[in-house]
Parts: structure tokens; C-alpha cells; sequence
């Protein structure tokens, strides 16, 4: 009898034990929790950051197009006035190799008869102004050129501020590339939570399925045939779409430009009546109704886009009643706008 009561006090002696387990575990799921909610705070900071330094090199971009167009109109304008001195200078020479010749003609008469004396004593004094005007356009054109050099070497300059503004604005460009691409790898983190709830949502049904980076309902789930009103049981599936779309949602920052993409699919049959003039209207009327739905449901209207394809985005090429069915679908893709 003493050990049977022996046994029974170390039986109840276990439970303290399972009462630490239980509070050490709980321990643990709050440190997580804190650590959790810490690094999303550090994450959203760093967010912000990374878009100030994004706008500050838009605006930089901008500046330096600015200021290279402001140079390229500039070394347009030394063009202009440097080809312009150059067809002075020209002229000018050739004034001068006139007046030259004109001179060594007077010089040469010289030696004729002595009726010709006051000619010649004429022509000297011609000869004498030719030889000062020629002094006058030699300084004329060593101006010139002393202009024709400073030009030179401004559009020398012009041409180096030129290829380093190039130089900058491929570097910011390159820096805006990368801060771009990382915004597509968040977005890409995003979307993959995205299907990996609403795999959760649809479970092992086959009518709804996930298909690469889109989420595929076939028309047969949502509208009757040659319809684009939604049926009754429709709601319940769109519902818990919408309710998957909503919780991602909240987690995306609001800087990411992400959209809800739906697009509408038919099968290659034609339809033509009055209502759906060709399989484009029907898909489009269909993808239309599901945005709307969407937004009856909370989501957002600048998050919700729709798109039609009718039948020129076909799943399956064949012409049977299984293959005409798989392409009558609505696709859901979250993607950027």
C-alpha cells in the first residue's frame, strides 16, 4: 500500500515540469514576435532611404540633360561663328595676295620711259597705301586667327564637358537600373506569398489552378456560357481570391507600383451577337466584372487592371470539347505597373 501511494506522488510530481515547457515555449514565441516586428521596422526604414536616393538621382538626371543640351547649343553657336572667320580669313587672304600682286605690277613699271614718271610716282603712292592696307589686313588676320584658336580651344573644352556629362549620366542611369531592380526582387517577394496563399486558398481543386507566374479559373467556375454576369456560386471562390489579395496587400509597401492584373480568355469558336460583337468583347466584358467584384470587395481600384485576349491566347490547340474548355479562363497575375 506504501508504494502503490509512493507512485502515485511521483506521477503527480511530472506537471510542474510541463508547466515550465509551456512557459519557456511561450517565451520563445514572444522573442520571435519582437524580432519579427523589429526587422520590419528597420525594413521599412531602409525602403524609404533607398526611394529618396531613387528621386535624388531622377533629379540629377534631369539637371545633367539639361546642362548637355545647354552645351550642345553653345558648341553650335562656336561652330557658326568659327566657320564664319574662317570665310573671312579667306576673303581677307585674298584681298591681300591682290593687293600684292597689284604692288609688284606698280613696281615693275617703274623701269619703263620716263613719260610714264608721274604715273609711276602715282602708282607708288598707290603701291605705298596698297603696302599699308596689306600691314592692315596681315593684323587683320593674325586676329583672325588668335580668335579662330580661342574658339578651337572653348569647343575643345565644349566636346570634354560634353563626354564627361555623358559619362555621369550613364553612371545614373546604371545606379537607377539597379535601385529599379531591386525593386522588381521585392515585388517578385511579394508575388511568391501571393501563390503561396492562394495555393492554400484553392487546395486540390482542379477547375482552379496555378499555371507559372499566373492564377487560372476556368470560365465554367465563374460565368455560363456565352455569359459574362457572374453566376451565384461564383462568390464564395472570388471571395476568398479577394480575401488572399487583401492580406498580401497590406504587407506590400505603398511605393511599389503593383497592380492586380485580370485577363480575360475565350475559346477560338467565334461568338456574334448583340450583346458580344466578337470573343475580344466577351473576354473583356468578363474581365471587367471580375475587377468590379474585386472592388466591391475592398481591394483598391488603382491596384485592380483588366485585360482581354479572346481567343489568340490559347492553353491548348486542339479542337476538342476538353481542349475549348481549358481555354475559356480568367487569369489573375500580380504584376507591376
Amino acid at each position: 500500500m506504501a508504494s502503490v501511494r509512493a507512485r502515485a506522488q511521483r506521477s503527480l510530481n511530472v506537471w510542474p515540469g510541463y508547466v515550465d515547457a509551456l512557459a519557456t515555449l511561450l517565451l520563445a514565441v514572444v522573442f520571435l514576435l519582437t524580432v519579427f516586428v523589429v526587422g520590419q521596422f528597420f525594413l521599412s526604414q531602409e525602403l524609404t532611404g533607398r526611394d529618396a536616393v531613387l528621386n535624388r538621382l531622377n533629379r540629377q538626371i534631369a539637371d545633367l540633360t539639361d546642362l548637355l543640351a545647354l552645351e550642345r547649343s553653345s558648341r553650335r553657336a562656336q561652330e557658326e561663328a568659327a566657320s564664319g572667320l574662317r570665310n573671312t580669313l579667306t576673303a581677307t587672304e585674298a584681298e591681300r595676295d591682290r593687293l600684292r600682286a597689284l604692288a609688284d605690277a606698280s613696281e615693275a613699271a617703274s623701269g619703263k620711259s620716263a613719260d610714264v614718271d608721274a604715273q609711276l610716282a602715282a602708282e607708288r603712292g598707290a603701291t605705298q597705301r596698297a603696302q599699308n592696307q596689306v600691314e592692315l589686313l596681315n593684323e587683320q588676320i593674325r586676329a583672325l586667327r588668335r580668335q579662330l584658336a580661342a574658339l578651337e580651344d572653348a569647343l575643345a573644352a565644349s566636346e570634354t564637358r560634353d563626354r564627361e556629362s555623358q559619362a555621369r549620366i550613364a553612371e545614373l542611369g546604371s545606379r537607377l537600373n539597379v535601385a529599379l531592380a531591386q525593386r522588381v526582387q521585392e515585388l517578385a517577394r511579394y508575388r511568391s506569398d501571393f501563390f503561396g496563399r492562394l495555393r492554400q486558398v484553392i487546395g486540390s481543386r482542379t477547375d482552379v489552378r496555378i499555371v507559372g507566374d499566373r492564377f487560372v479559373l476556368q470560365s465554367e467556375v465563374l460565368f455560363a456560357a456565352g455569359s459574362a454576369a457572374l453566376k451565384p456560386e461564383a462568390g464564395p471562390e472570388l471571395d476568398r481570391i479577394a480575401g488572399a489579395i487583401l492580406d498580401i496587400a497590406k504587407e506590400i509597401p505603398a511605393d511599389i507600383p503593383w497592380v492586380l492584373r485580370v485577363d480575360g480568355h475565350t475559346d477560338a469558336r467565334p461568338i456574334q451577337s448583340a450583346q458580344f460583337p466578337s470573343n475580344w468583347a466577351l473576354s473583356a466584358a468578363r474581365a471587367i466584372a471580375v475587377v468590379q467584384y474585386l472592388r466591391s470587395k475592398g481591394l483598391p481600384p488603382q491596384r485592380l487592371l483588366a485585360g482581354a485576349f479572346g481567343e489568340f491566347q490559347p492553353l491548348d490547340s486542339g479542337t476538342s470539347e476538353e481542349a475549348y474548355s481549358r481555354n475559356r479562363r480568367i487569369e489573375m497575375k500580380l504584376t507591376e505597373r
